[in-house]
């Protein structure tokens, strides 16, 4: 039940946060604060340097929520198991034993219960690290206001304004994070011995 709470509050505190994204006032305000922290920062580096500092930041502080929060054998023996319960019911199924169905039908409600909990327990690191990362993309988003020109040389893309659409309609400047964010928290999930989710 303390699991199943937890996991229904991350869950809204997450929600709020990215909902917060579309109020203007909070977005710039918050920006605007952080700016006198990381403005500093952004004057001494190129502003494409600066991304790659907070993604290997944000990859950081992900992976160690990720690593204290979510048990990961359970996770992985729930899944084992979700295996074995789907090859055994497709077994059944398909020799038509509706004796054995009948049997893993009352076993599936087991199953599927264990799945929810373990979906649910990865809310609330979710909801620690959008607490953190919002925040820094508000700052970004305010930055960039400043300097909406800023360019970066990105592999496959060639140069580009970081406010320039790269990919569709994704910013250079989004899909620069997410390379770096993504890249950089592979390095440190290995380094930490931290599973896949």
């Amino acid at each position: 039940m303390k699991s199943r709470f937890g996991g229904i509050l991350a869950l809204m505190v997450a929600m709020a946060m990215i909902f917060s994204y579309s109020i203007a006032p909070l977005r710039e305000g918050v920006g605007r604060g952080l700016d006198s922290v990381l403005g500093p920062l952004a004057e001494m580096m190129p502003f494409f340097i600066l991304i790659v500092i907070l993604s290997a930041i944000t990859a950081l502080y992900s992976s160690i929520i990720q690593k204290y929060t979510i048990d990961y054998e359970r996770m992985t023996e729930v899944q084992e198991r979700m295996k074995v319960f789907q090859k055994e019911y497709r077994e059944a199924q398909l020799s038509g034993d509706e004796k054995r169905i009948k049997k893993l039908d009352a076993k599936r409600d087991r199953v599927m219960k264990e799945q929810l909990e373990l979906s649910q327990q990865q809310f609330i690191p979710m909801a620690y690290i959008l607490i953190i990362t919002v925040p820094i993309f508000f700052w970004l988003l305010f930055r960039l206001g400043v300097t909406p020109h800023a360019p970066i040389v990105m592999p496959f893309f060639g140069q580009h304004t970081l406010s320039e659409a790269v990919l569709g309609p994704v910013p250079a400047w989004i899909l620069w994070y997410m390379i770096c964010s993504l890249t950089i928290s592979q390095v440190i999930r290995k380094s930490l011995n931290i599973g896949g989710i």
